[in-house]
């Protein structure tokens, strides 16, 4: 079996990764002329997610670049700590928490491919898609073209193999915009292997501590979606959108955000609508291209690892590339569209949020249904999950 993946990101690397685990013959295909994708913003990898590393045998990639976290500390609007416990698995150290930026964990992955003989091709941008009977072609702007058994869109949030297939779905805008940080400089704010969520007023903000002091913070805040030029903006531009509405509370927030210097960005935080297909022929979407959450529960890069390891399971123990394709989606769409709905509640409804967010932390105790699913050794049920 041959399979073409579209994107060179997080999800279509760590795609490849499981699928050359399971014998399949593939390429990634990626748009962008280098690794550096988003190398301003930072995401924390789940216990989830780096439990589906482990399953893709890529731990030590990833554990290499950024740092774990292996507890979650709650500050009320005063700055006084209400709540500090264990975050996920913080027990194996394989399974702790991560926090590190996108990009370093986009080229981690990528020099994993590499490093494992994958074929992985930059400055390929797609242009179209033909789905034969018996195989599908990709065809690119160089004029060149690639053809395989399937094609896996792995393209991120404005995927344009989802574009190509069903143009009428587009991501929406969830009702805040994200910021995010960095400094070197704002004293103290907390110890380090903690992240830290403060309960403000109309504000969203947490933060962790690397080993060599430098702060990550993040900031929600409610808002009409900015423009394309205004995300752009300078950074003492965003300080003075952003400085104002964490003032109205005594906590750490403010100070780490005039401590900042330069690096400031901002997004628009956005998702896709439930019930988005997922796939038409020998086609299939991934990760923020199938299900794109808002960023409330912090898990787009974990389920995009999760659904690295079920696809590569389904492809390995049905290899009718449609079969497969229906397996995956069966197991893999009730948990994301969980996952979309939860984070977008929380997005669009909780403004003054009185607790640690559902989904920034786990439920005590591993999910012994997801153990299963990623359990490379175990076969890939023929039943779907129940929903949760």
């Amino acid at each position: 079996m041959r399979v073409l993946v579209i994107g060179g990101g997080i999800a279509g690397t760590a795609t490849a990764l499981g699928l050359h685990k399971a014998g399949v013959d593939v390429t990634v295909f990626e748009a962008h002329p280098d690794t550096a994708e988003d190398i301003g913003a930072f995401l924390t990898l789940a216990s989830n997610g780096m439990r589906a590393l482990a399953q893709l045998d890529a731990t030590h990639a990833v554990t290499a670049v950024g740092f774990p976290l292996t507890s979650l500390r709650l500050l009320d609007g005063q700055g006084t700590e209400v709540a500090h416990a264990p975050l996920g698995e913080a027990d194996d150290p394989a399974l702790r928490y991560r926090c590190l930026r996108r990009g370093e964990l986009n080229a981690a992955l990528q020099g994993e491919a590499v490093r494992r003989g994958i074929g992985l091709r930059h400055g390929a941008r797609l242009v179209s898609v033909t789905d034969g009977r018996y195989d599908v072609t990709a065809r690119f702007a160089d004029g060149s073209t690639a053809t395989g058994d399937l094609l896996v869109g792995a393209d991120g949030l404005n995927s344009t193999v989802r574009g190509l297939l069903m143009p009428e779905v587009r991501p929406g805008y969830a009702g805040q915009r994200v910021y995010y940080g960095y400094t070197g400089t704002a004293p103290g704010p907390g110890p380090v292997g903690a992240i830290t969520m403060v309960r403000g007023g109309t504000t969203a903000f947490g933060y962790a501590v690397s080993p060599a002091g430098e702060t990550y913070w993040f900031a929600r805040a409610g808002g009409d979606p900015l423009p394309a030029g205004a995300l752009a903006a300078p950074p003492a531009v965003l300080r003075a959108q952003l400085l104002p509405l964490l003032r109205e509370d005594d906590t750490p927030a403010a100070a780490l955000v005039e401590a900042s210097a330069d690096s400031l960005m901002v997004t628009n935080a956005t998702e896709l609508p439930l019930g988005t297909a997922w796939r038409a022929g020998r086609v299939l979407l991934v990760g923020d291209a199938a299900h794109a959450a808002s960023p409330a529960t912090g898990q787009g890069a974990s389920m995009a690892l999760e659904d690295a390891v079920v696809l590569a399971k389904a492809l390995r123990d049905l290899p009718d590339p449609r079969a497969a394709c229906a397996a995956y989606e069966r197991h893999r769409r009730p948990r994301t569209e969980h996952n979309i709905t939860v984070s977008g509640g929380l997005t669009r409804g909780t403004r003054t949020p009185s607790r640690p967010a559902p989904g920034t932390a786990p439920p005590a105790g591993p999910d012994e249904q997801l153990i299963r699913q990623l359990a490379w050794d175990t076969p890939l049920s023929a039943a779907p999950p129940e929903p949760r």
